[in-house]
């Protein structure tokens, strides 16, 4: 546009300074104001340098250049990506201005104090807007910086507790079924079955293992793996049989019930029911080993009800809660799916461990 002879003398003018014919020198101030806006992003402090200096020529010189409307972009883009000496470039642009009013009024410009303040007023404005920018990106940038975080340190949680699920019970089922183990030299039949339950446990705990460490693959999803807690798939109130089972098989007695049916969307809540069961098994082998428990899953409509509990009679501390890190654990699961979850002594002694996880809207 400031190469079009209609549009020449269009631009912005301060003072009475007389239009000059557009000349040799013209285009090299239309190129000094235009040209530095190209790399207003990356050096936003050099390109309003560059147009401010093409914008004095074009006023002192009376051009009137429609390519004086550059200034402002300049502008703008310096306060919204100046990252340093911002202060320091405010004053020097304020006193660079002073001196510019004061060399235009010396060429014959004829320009009133107040309207040279309006002029300044307009220019901080556009500065401000270019600020509020830059602060407004730098509050969205943090925003997703602490939103990645939390993700970050969910997953961190999440993985750890599939951890202290999966590591905790097969290994307390391998150790328990080890001392046992000891006392059956005498009977090689029942020590041969001893030894392979520990294998197959073992099995399991590097089966679960592998699927953890699927998770962390950049690739997990792509496989289609199957197999209790198996690769491709995390476990579910519906592997509560062979969990029960190879709970037995280390020598614990366990009754189980089950009511009712779980819901084909169920989802997360049966995953989570499941390592309430594991993770209270896993401590009455360790706490409780060789007393009574009971295991009773319902399902509702709405809800899966789950009930852990021993008689403490066992050969150690009757306690199904152990105190440990993995009931608190398993109570931040329910409680992240709108549930209630306790575990506390029963008064005859032994421990209930007890979980109330909505089912209606998990996924």
């Amino acid at each position: 546009m400031s190469f079009v002879p209609a549009f020449h003398g269009a631009g912005t003018r301060i003072g009475e300074m007389a239009t000059r014919p557009f000349d040799a020198l013209a285009v090299l101030v239309v190129l000094l104001e235009c040209l530095p806006l190209a790399v207003r992003r990356r050096w936003p402090a050099v390109c309003l340098v560059l147009v401010s200096l093409g914008f004095a020529a074009d006023q002192m010189r009376g051009y009137h250049l429609v390519a004086g409307t550059a200034l402002p972009f300049a502008l703008l883009s310096a306060g919204a990506y100046l990252e340093r000496h911002r202060r320091v470039a405010m004053a020097a642009g304020t006193g660079l201005y002073a001196v510019f009013a004061v060399a235009l009024n010396r060429v014959g410009a004829n320009e009133r104090t107040d309207e040279y303040v309006t002029f300044y007023l307009a220019l901080a404005l556009i500065w401000g807007v270019g600020a509020w920018l830059r602060s407004t990106r730098a509050a969205e940038a943090e925003r997703r910086l602490r939103v990645a975080e939390a993700t970050r340190t969910a997953e961190r949680t999440r993985i750890a507790r599939e951890l202290h699920d999966v590591v905790t019970h097969h290994v307390t089922a391998m150790v328990v079924q080890a001392e046992a183990a000891r006392y059956l030299v005498a009977a090689p039949d029942r020590l041969d079955a001893t030894l392979s339950t520990v294998t197959d446990t073992g099995r399991r705990a590097i089966t679960d293992l592998r699927h953890l460490l699927d998770l962390l693959n950049p690739d997990h999803g792509t496989g289609d793996g199957s197999g209790t807690g198996g690769p491709g798939r995390a476990p579910s109130a519906g592997d509560l049989d062979a969990l029960v089972e190879q709970t037995r098989r280390a020598g614990q007695p366990v009754e189980f019930t089950r009511v009712g049916e779980a819901a084909v969307a169920a989802g997360s809540a049966e995953s989570v029911a499941y390592r309430v069961v594991q993770e209270a098994l896993t401590n009455v082998l360790k706490y409780a080993h060789g007393s009574r428990a009971e295991v009773q899953v319902r399902y509702g409509e709405k809800e899966i009800t789950v009930e852990v509990g021993n008689d403490g009679s066992g050969s150690r501390a009757a306690a199904v809660g152990g105190g440990g890190r993995g009931l608190t654990g398993l109570s931040e699961r329910v409680a992240a799916l709108g549930g209630e979850f306790s575990a506390d002594p029963r008064p005859g002694g032994g421990f209930l461990v007890r979980a109330r996880i909505p089912s209606g809207s998990a996924s």
